[in-house]
């Protein structure tokens, strides 16, 4: 599309500076999975030799994929769908943006009640009821409210209703001022929580088994587990991305903001696992996995330490800003498709977005309770909607992607972005290893995380 690049759509919101994109995209990569999934895989996969691999995988795959989406964005300044319908007019290419769409919905169904989770235990930590009992009181107090019917619907639109309260601001004045502010916050509050954790009497085992390298436990599983946390933290495949850079100033770095949306990323990751690990290990319990090590495991650590009240309060605090921040991002996927697909105003759409995920997220929520046995191919419709999003469209999303960047576009298209029409000097190998990586490494290390989920 000749010239796309130039032409903003009129009243087209933006982000006001390289920081607020910064923010903005970091905050979408940061989410509920960097506080305890990230921790726990590098400490069952080696250590070090993990993280090693892992930033190995984020500069082959993460990055290209996510500069494709930049380019894609920031290119046809338009949603998900319609980018690839401006940069590739009268072909199919569209159904990556519908797929992005479809994923995001299905995300942020199940994603705000682990979300209302958060608004639930940030009130008991307020209330200070998390820091009183033993592990088997916790237990049942977290099992008893996630499987209840009212609490958690309550909670669930409490998240979704704060989420759509930021969206319904615009880009500039909703998601990147909220951004611009609860971003650091969150990184603060994580720090402080890990200074106290490696305070800890026994902490050192924790930090060991974070960063300690440990080859003997290194396997093709590992290989896969670094290859799939790469391409889930940066929340590529789903749209995000694609949306946030058509927001995108054309005088914006996307090389540079992609490499520190990356790299804040896997720093927070860090962070939290020096915040989470050490106090494991300094009360000896074996490090859990999902809801059960922060929802369980972490209030009766904090219930054991000097101030655990303060603490807890800090960390759920952080636990649900880092929920919101990836949130925003995701309800602004679809809130964009329908502004554009249907033509009506932002409100209008907000409240159109938020009262189908309600809908979808009541169902996700009642599935843990007296919806259970109701069940999909096995499943309830809370792990349907993350299996399909997870392990089915985020990758054909991905796929898409890179063959449609990598193949269809031209490689100047590629050279126009990526130097801002030759106001950056960007050299010539480094494209051309980009375009490699997408023509050839990206698609085939997607199909090896689809295969290896089949074969699971």
């Amino acid at each position: 599309m000749k010239n796309a690049n130039r032409r903003r759509r009129a009243g087209r919101d933006t982000f006001s500076s390289s920081f607020g994109v910064l923010v903005a995209l970091a905050g979408s990569a940061v989410g509920l999975g960097n506080l305890w999934r990230f921790p726990y895989l590098v400490g069952q996969n080696g250590g070090a030799a993990f993280i090693v691999i892992y930033l190995m995988f984020v500069v082959l795959l993460g990055l290209p994929i996510l500069f494709s989406e930049f380019i894609i964005g920031r290119r046809s300044q338009a949603s998900a769908k319609a980018a690839f319908q401006a940069l590739a007019p009268g072909e199919k290419w569209g159904i990556a943006g519908i797929l992005a769409v479809l994923c995001c919905t299905l995300i942020l169904s199940f994603y705000s009640v682990v979300g209302g989770w958060g608004v639930e235990y940030l009130y008991k930590s307020v209330c200070l009821d998390l820091t009183r009992g033993d592990s088997d009181h916790l237990a049942n107090l977290f099992s008893s409210f996630a499987s209840s019917t009212w609490r958690p619907l309550v909670c669930h639109t409490v998240f979704l209703a704060a989420t759509a309260g930021i969206v319904i601001s615009g880009v500039k004045n909703g998601i990147e001022k909220f951004s611009k502010v609860m971003m650091p916050l969150l990184f603060i509050i994580m720090i402080a929580i890990a200074v106290r954790s490696l305070t800890l009497p026994g902490g050192g085992e924790g930090v060991s088994y974070l960063f300690k390298p440990d080859w003997s436990k290194v396997t093709s599983s590992t290989f896969l587990a670094a290859l799939g946390q790469a391409f889930f933290s940066l929340s590529l495949g789903s749209g995000m991305v694609i949306t946030y850079a058509s927001y995108v100033k054309k005088d914006a770095n996307i090389l540079s903001l992609g490499a520190q949306t990356a790299a804040s990323d896997t720093v927070f990751a860090l962070i939290a696992g020096c915040a989470i690990m050490p106090a494991v290990f300094a009360f000896g319990i074996s490090p859990g996995e999902g809801p059960g090590l922060v929802f369980i495991t972490l209030p009766y650590i904090f219930g054991q330490l000097p101030l655990g009240e303060f603490i807890a309060i800090l960390f759920f605090l952080a636990l649900l800003l880092a929920a919101l921040t990836s949130s925003i991002s995701i309800m602004e996927v679809i809130v964009a498709f329908v502004m554009e697909e249907f033509h009506v105003k932002r409100r209008t759409s907000v409240l159109i977005v938020f009262l189908g995920l309600w809908l979808l997220g009541g169902l996700c929520s009642l599935s843990l309770g007296i919806l259970s046995e109701w069940k999909i191919f096995g499943k309830t419709i809370f792990d349907l909607f993350d299996y399909i999003s997870a392990n089915v469209l985020m990758l054909i999303g991905g796929l898409i992607v890179v063959i449609f960047v990598g193949w269809k576009l031209s490689k100047q298209d590629m050279r126009d972005e990526l130097t801002n029409g030759e106001t950056l000097h960007v050299p010539d190998w480094l494209i051309n290893f980009l375009a490699f990586l997408l023509r050839y490494i990206a698609p085939t290390a997607i199909i090896i995380i689809m295969v290896s989920q089949m074969l699971a």
